[in-house]
C-alpha cells in the first residue's frame, strides 16, 4: 500500500499560498483606502492621463519643482513634454482625481534662507500653478490649476517651512468651496526635523510616511514606526508610503501579503488612517503592485 507523507517543503509552500490568499481577501474585503501615487519621475511610465485611467489612484503627485527659494524655479517632469500635462490635469479632475504638485525632491537646489524667499515662493507656486495669474509668471501647465501642494522636502535647511505652509494656506481665502490640499511626504523616524515645524502648523490635511528610503529601522518595525506619526497627528490623514518594486528600494520592498499583516490590518483600524501612497507609478506599471495595467 502506498504511503503519502507531508514533506515540510510542501507545508511552506502551502501555507505561505494560504497567507497570500488571505492577505488578498483581507485588502479586498476592507479596502486600503484612498491609494496616493507620485509621476513624473520616469519617461517610461507613460502619461498622466494614462496613469488616472488606470482607475487604481484617488491622487496622483506630479513631482517635482526641484529648484526653488533662490529666485530659479525649475519643474523636472523626468523627460515627460510639459505640453499636455495641463489637459490631462483637467482630465484626472474631471474623473475625481486630486492632482497634486510636490515641491522638492532628491538631488534638486532647494532651500528657504528668510521668510522672504518663503513669500516668494509662495506667490511663485499661487501664480504659476494655483488659481493666481500674474504677468511675467509663466504657467508650465497653462490654465490648469493643481489641488494643492506636497511638501517633499529631503535635504537643506529646515528653517521656514512653517511660513511657507502659512501663506500658501492664506490664499484659501479668495477659493469658493475647496481650497489648497497642502500634503507632507517625511521619512519614517519621527520626527522629521526638515518638516516638524511645518507640520505643527497643523494645516496639512495628509501626511504620506516613507516606509523606504534606507532607514532600516523603520523598514524592520513598519507599524511601530508609521503608529508614532499618526499619534502625533490625530488631525491629519496618514498614509502608508511604500515602493511598489523591489527595484526601487530592495529592503524596503513589501509584498502585499507583508503590506497587509505587517501594516494594514492595524493601521486602518486607526480613525486617521488615510491610505496607500505608491512609489512610484514607473514601477507600479512595471510590477503591477496596485494598478493591472
Amino acid at each position: 500500500m502506498a504511503s503519502f507523507g507531508r514533506h515540510p517543503c510542501c507545508l511552506l509552500l502551502a501555507a505561505a499560498l494560504l497567507l497570500s490568499h488571505l492577505a488578498a481577501a483581507g485588502l479586498a474585503a476592507t479596502g486600503p483606502g484612498d491609494i496616493a501615487v507620485y509621476w513624473g519621475r520616469h519617461k517610461d511610465e507613460g502619461t498622466l492621463r494614462e496613469a488616472c485611467d488606470t482607475g487604481a489612484y484617488t491622487t496622483v503627485i506630479i513631482s517635482f519643482l526641484s529648484a526653488f527659494g533662490h529666485g530659479t524655479y525649475t519643474l523636472d517632469l523626468s523627460g515627460h513634454p510639459v505640453a499636455g500635462v495641463g489637459d490631462d490635469i483637467k482630465y484626472c479632475q474631471s474623473k475625481g482625481i486630486l492632482v497634486l504638485l510636490s515641491i522638492g525632491g532628491q538631488g534638486g537646489e532647494y532651500w528657504l534662507p528668510s521668510s522672504q524667499s518663503a513669500a516668494d515662493v509662495a506667490d511663485y507656486l499661487w501664480n504659476a500653478f494655483l488659481a493666481g495669474g500674474r504677468a511675467g509668471v509663466p504657467r508650465p501647465f497653462g490654465d490648469a490649476q493643481v489641488n494643492g501642494v506636497d511638501f517633499f522636502i529631503d535635504q537643506g535647511a529646515t528653517e521656514h517651512y512653517d511660513e511657507l505652509a502659512r501663506r500658501l494656506y492664506g490664499y484659501n481665502k479668495y477659493y469658493r468651496g475647496g481650497g489648497i490640499t497642502l500634503t507632507a511626504t517625511p521619512r519614517c523616524a519621527y520626527p522629521d526635523n526638515r518638516l516638524a515645524a511645518a507640520l505643527a502648523t497643523g494645516l496639512f490635511g495628509r501626511i504620506h510616511v516613507r516606509m523606504f528610503g534606507g532607514d532600516l529601522q523603520c523598514e524592520w518595525g513598519q507599524f511601530d514606526s508609521w503608529n508614532k506619526w499618526a499619534a502625533a497627528y490625530p488631525g491629519s490623514r496618514v498614509f502608508v508610503g511604500v515602493v511598489a518594486s523591489p527595484e526601487a528600494d530592495e529592503d524596503a520592498y513589501l509584498f502585499q501579503k507583508d503590506l497587509y499583516y505587517g501594516i494594514l490590518q492595524f493601521a486602518e483600524k486607526l480613525p486617521n488612517y488615510g491610505g496607500l501612497m505608491i512609489w512610484d507609478r514607473y514601477y507600479d506599471k512595471k510590477n503591477h503592485y496596485i494598478s493591472s495595467s
